[in-house]
């Protein structure tokens, strides 16, 4: 028969696992598509070469941190050592990998798009490359915030006191946080990274409006977490919200009903929500007269998408407040 510490152990393994393994993905793809930018711009001008590598390699460095923050996820949970009385704690250690690894993805994406699309404007605009390379820092760095909260939670999870919970149905409260944020921070990632990719070529294509274009990009990338912000709420209360043991089915796929839910629930939105305000961030360099009009379009359009998100938002109250 399998010993608790040995199940707990080989969940750090599984944890560990996915931490690093989903946690590389969004890096890489973002990083590739930063380099591939700035060889398809280095084709028209060869003499902007410093600039432009420089560029890539900075918006790399900063899609990479993402998957720095699953590489420490990956050690502490490698390294740490396992229960030796709870069988909880293997499904904690799970799920603190889902958590960290999924919520990576996006970021890095995100912050590799913005990074590809830099490139391309420097070599359009060299004289106003700070402008652009500035614009690409702001939006890179902010879609970083899903990730930032998965690696919160993940740390939490591995760090707090969880002893007292019972089995049943503790393991789907655990497991459900870890979904909730890692699954709901992927569109956010994404999204963040479409509006700032348009902000930098923005930017390139009229410097001008360079101060409306940053304006209304953080205005987006705001908008665009939130659903990665309902996710992360979800995941505290999973964690936070006292559960009584209940050895009925239901109210442990109940619980995990919720983390599924906010997690697949804030894919799209965040996404959707990310094209609206790359649309009117790539529109207000052509036609800055019409910002006012472009804000507000913008703002409406996200506030139906965003309407999804909040339906799995309520379900998921629902199904751990209520039911």
């Amino acid at each position: 028969m399998l010993e608790i510490i040995d199940l707990t152990r080989s969940a750090q393994y599984i944890g560990a696992g996915m931490a690093i393994g989903f946690g590389a993905i969004g890096a890489a793809m973002g990083e590739g598509y930063a380099a591939g930018m700035a060889n398809e711009s280095l084709c028209y001008r060869a003499e902007n070469s410093g600039n432009v590598v420089r560029n890539m390699l900075v918006g790399q460095a900063i899609a990479e941190s993402a998957a720095i923050f699953a590489l420490i996820v990956s050690l502490i949970l490698v390294f740490s050592a396992p229960s030796e009385q709870f069988v909880l704690f293997a499904w904690i250690y799970i799920s603190a990998g889902l958590a960290m690894g999924l919520s990576a993805i996006g970021s890095g994406i995100g912050a590799g798009l913005a990074a590809g699309n830099a490139c391309q404007g420097i070599v359009r605009q060299p004289a106003h490359s700070s402008a652009i390379i500035r614009t690409m820092l702001i939006g890179s760095a902010l879609c970083q915030d899903p990730a930032i909260f998965g690696m919160v939670i993940a740390i939490l999870l591995l760090f707090l006191d969880f002893s007292t919970v019972p089995l049943y149905p503790g393991w789907a409260a655990m497991l459900g946080a870890g979904l909730s944020i890692g699954l709901a921070a992927i569109g956010p990632g994404i999204g963040c990274g479409l509006a700032a990719r348009e902000a930098a070529s923005g930017v390139a294509r009229n410097p001008e409006t360079n101060t409306n274009t940053n304006r209304m990009m953080l205005v987006g990338i705001s908008i665009a977490q939130s659903t990665a912000i309902y996710g992360f709420v979800i995941s505290l209360l999973l964690l936070f919200t006292g559960h009584q043991e209940n050895l009925a089915l239901t109210a442990s796929l109940g619980l995990l009903g919720a983390g599924l839910a906010s997690g697949f629930g804030g894919i799209g939105p965040g996404i959707g929500e990310g094209i609206t305000a790359a649309g009117a961030l790539r529109w207000i360099a052509r036609s800055s007269g019409n910002t006012g009009l472009l804000t507000r379009s913008m703002l409406v359009g996200m506030a139906v998408a965003e309407s999804t998100g909040i339906y799995a938002l309520i379900v998921a109250l629902l199904l751990i407040l209520v039911l």
